[in-house]
């Protein structure tokens, strides 16, 4: 019943904050200049629904969300149609509804930041235990040199340079599209080098730490084989931190891949969330915004939920988890 009750308490505040996250969105929408109708104007149907939209589709999107329909009232309505998950049509994409979008779109952009965050733990797991075991030396700061430098440049501009080099000069990768495996490439090591930046100095920190441990310690002054020890028990034992890093990086992976799939063309969510931020596409964007919230906080749930299991004190702490009463005998001794 713990954990029930954990579970109801987390599921009331992930629904304030996606009620939040809705008003500060539709908010922002209505302070920016323009609309859609006004950018369509502008741009002479550069955003499609000029000469593809029918007249059934404007007419609902009118009714829907129209000029005349004050603006709590589209609130409401839009709200109303993600509980029944029926958003109605995009403004942009013409006879696509904002649900069949998100449902096409959401599996690139979840198989993009697997492919990254799987890379990525290929890439940091070898470097921090490098660095860790040459603490101090060359090896370790020429290492966490990179390990920075990756952390500090932003997948966009990491993605530029990898079409600059790899597309235009070598010709060796497509830049745009997602079709075959040549399409993945650059997108994925755009994606994987940040965060396996991150990590790696996770595992570094984590496996310098278990280092010292006294069971490691001893296992070597026993005369363990050094690879053994290191592997078998200062390795498994460090990676155990990766499992509060892994989840909330897969949710902002999938979350942030807005820049890399606008730059490659990736039919995911990012692409469409930035298209929909540039036309003003109210529907696709509060859409698009809300099914980003709720993958972090989903992912977030499950990693509290994994770490709880894995340490009772943590089910202790929240309150989802209680240690069995211990007997107390009524016998004398």
């Amino acid at each position: 019943m713990g954990l029930l009750r954990y579970l109801g308490s987390r599921a009331g505040r992930l629904a304030l904050s996606l009620i939040a996250v809705s008003i500060i969105t539709f908010g922002l929408l209505q302070l920016a200049p323009g609309n859609f109708a006004d950018i369509q104007r502008v741009t002479s149907g550069a955003t499609s629904i000029a000469g593809t939209g029918t007249e059934s589709m404007l007419a609902e999107t009118q009714a829907r969300y129209g000029e005349g329909t004050p603006v709590v009232e589209q609130y409401l309505t839009f709200m109303q149609g993600v509980v029944t998950w029926d958003m109605g049509p995009s403004y942009r994409y013409a006879g696509r509804a904002v649900e069949d979008i998100i449902e096409s779109a959401f599996p690139v952009s979840a198989t993009l930041a697997v492919l990254a965050v799987l890379l990525a733990l290929l890439i940091a797991i070898p470097a921090g235990v490098y660095a860790a075991l040459r603490q101090n030396s060359k090896s370790d700061h020429t290492t966490m040199f990179l390990v920075t430098l990756g952390h500090a440049l932003p997948n966009y501009l990491i993605a530029a340079f990898l079409i600059i080099v790899f597309t235009a000069y070598l010709g060796w990768f497509p830049s745009s599209g997602w079709s075959t495996l040549d399409h993945v490439v650059l997108p994925v090591v755009a994606l994987s080098l940040g965060p396996a930046a991150v990590l790696a100095r996770y595992v570094r920190s984590s496996m310098l730490e278990t280092l010292r441990e006294e069971y490691v310690t001893a296992a070597l002054a026993k005369g363990g084989p050094y690879r053994t020890v290191i592997l078998r028990h200062a390795l498994r034992n460090s990676l155990i931190p990766l499992v509060t890093v892994v989840g909330p990086l897969l949710a902002a992976l999938m979350t942030g891949t807005v820049f890399v799939e606008a730059l490659f063309r990736i039919p995911g969510l990012g692409y469409y969330a930035a298209t929909a931020a540039a036309s003003r596409d109210m529907p696709l964007l509060m859409g698009t915004v809300l099914f980003f919230a709720l993958i972090i906080m989903v992912m977030n749930l499950l990693v509290d939920l994994t770490y709880g299991f894995l340490d009772p004190r943590i089910r202790a702490e929240g309150g989802w988890g209680r240690s069995r009463p211990r007997k107390v005998s009524t016998q004398p001794a």
